[in-house]
């Protein structure tokens, strides 16, 4: 087993197109969320020209609706959420510069089309360990729309944050390769 690949945003697109389904990673550095709402307004500012409350490009964009902090910590629990709720936004994304997105679940062929063309990556966090990834947040506060409660875009600084390539921009589907793996024969 290799070493898992340290990466720290802005992400270059050379950093991004090296790695493969499967490569392990350890994010170190400052990373967003967004969900469903942030997204739409995302979306929405770009269609209208408008600065973005984040900058995209080289980033890395975490799926989740943390919950509230206890004393001394950064956050609560900070699982990642099913990311196929944002792919009807995730190639606009992508074409903003937009590199790395964490999240849990397949994606959908648009995505991994506009993966192969921005050269992009999608990462699956471990779904049901929100405590444990939220080990790895050292800080975190709201970067915009905080009326949106969890579903605001959160500025996150976390170290050695875990996390497994599933989509490359080469094609490479862990989704797709698990299963056909177990798939059964006639």
């Amino acid at each position: 087993m290799s070493d898992p690949v340290k990466i720290s945003p802005p992400v270059s697109e050379e950093k991004t197109r090296a790695l493969r389904a499967g490569d392990k990673v350890l994010i170190t550095g400052v990373i967003y969320t967004a969900r469903d709402a942030a997204h739409r307004r995302l979306i929405e500012l770009i269609e209208q020209g408008e600065e973005l409350p984040l900058p995209l490009e080289g980033q890395i964009v975490y799926y989740v609706g943390p919950t509230p902090a206890s004393p001394g910590k950064a956050t609560g629990s900070a699982g990642p959420t099913t990311s196929s709720r944002v792919d009807p936004y995730t190639p606009q994304l992508l074409a903003q510069g937009l590199r790395v997105m964490i999240g849990k679940g397949d994606r959908s062929p648009e995505v991994a089309l506009a993966l192969s063309e921005y050269g992009a990556v999608y990462l699956a966090a471990v779904g049901g360990a929100g405590a444990l990834l939220a080990r790895k947040i050292t800080s975190g506060v709201i970067a915009a729309w905080p009326e949106l409660g969890p579903e605001a875009i959160y500025r996150f600084e976390v170290c050695d944050f875990p996390a497994t390539v599933v989509m490359d921009s080469a094609g490479g589907n862990l989704y797709a390769t698990g299963r056909a793996a177990y798939k059964r024969q006639p």
